[in-house]
């Protein structure tokens, strides 16, 4: 049975994964915003989460002015995998750091060696 968990509680959650990436690395991302939405795209629905932009990595130089990247998180798969808030609070921290991975040109490869895919 999924967790249950109001829109209010899971936007904290996210909040306070964001806030728990150390500042080394919360300082070098740019132009992001971080979105929840209820559910995955039909052409993927069990996606947890995804970054929609252009890795640094990938950037050209004039890169400057263009809408900000996303970070798509999908509450409902989230809640679905969970059966307490504890392991809720845990697995939107670990989709939180792998989309924001994937800003810095990180693949699922390497994020899957870190323990993050």
């Amino acid at each position: 049975m999924p967790l249950e968990i109001d829109a209010d509680t899971f936007d904290r959650l996210v909040d306070e994964a964001l806030d728990s990436m150390p500042a080394e690395i919360a300082a070098r991302v740019h132009n992001v915003v971080v979105l929840v939405e209820e559910h995955a795209p039909v052409e993927d629905p069990d996606l947890l989460g995804i970054y929609d932009g252009v890795a640094l990595t990938e950037r050209a130089a004039n890169h400057a002015g263009d809408l900000p990247d996303r970070i798509l998180l999908f509450r409902a798969n989230l809640l679905a995998m969970c059966e307490t808030p504890e392991e809720l609070s845990d697995e939107v921290r670990i989709t939180v750091v792998h989309e924001i991975a994937h800003h810095f040109g990180i693949d699922d490869a390497r994020l899957d060696e870190l323990g993050y895919a």
